[in-house]
């Protein structure tokens, strides 16, 4: 394979995030996704938990990190999960209103003007930035800046 050749079944595989509260983000993960525990471990200073779900290994978290999220500096900006149906979308959002997650928009937004696919921009315990989105049915709403992604700029 030369250096510019792409494997041709490449896919993303897991998301691994560092957290200050392994329990927390645990409860966190799994009402918000309904994510499984597919393996743990909780050794003093190795604290970690694999999630996913149907088998298939989805995020892994790591309590390995003090302090909050920063999104001024390089690095993850977002994570971003797809289901197929606003109205799940909008179960997602009654779950983390409950939770007290924070949100960037209100509700359902379109990806941008005019565009079907969007969802709901929210934050995690620790501050990572999450979006839930659905590929079409948002296009009820106007996009919260007509002129950029909405995925881009929260």
């Amino acid at each position: 394979m030369s250096a510019t050749a792409a494997p041709a079944a490449l896919q993303t595989g897991h998301i691994g995030l560092n957290v200050t509260d392994l329990d927390r983000s645990l409860d966190f993960y799994r009402r918000v996704f309904g994510f499984e525990v597919q393996g743990e471990g909780r050794e003093s200073g190795r604290a970690f938990a694999f999630l996913g779900r149907e088998g298939r290994l989805m995020v892994t978290l790591w309590q390995q990190s003090e302090g909050a999220f920063a999104s001024g500096v390089p690095g993850l900006h977002h994570l971003s999960f797809q289901v197929e149906t606003v109205e799940e979308v909008r179960s997602a959002e009654e779950v983390l209103r409950g939770l007290g997650a924070g949100f960037k928009y209100d509700g359902v937004v379109p990806h941008g003007e005019g565009a079907a696919s969007g969802g709901i921009f929210f934050t995690d315990p620790d501050g990572i930035r999450l979006e839930i989105y659905a590929p079409t049915g948002a296009d009820t709403a106007a996009a919260p800046v007509a002129s950029a992604p909405t995925c881009g700029f929260f």
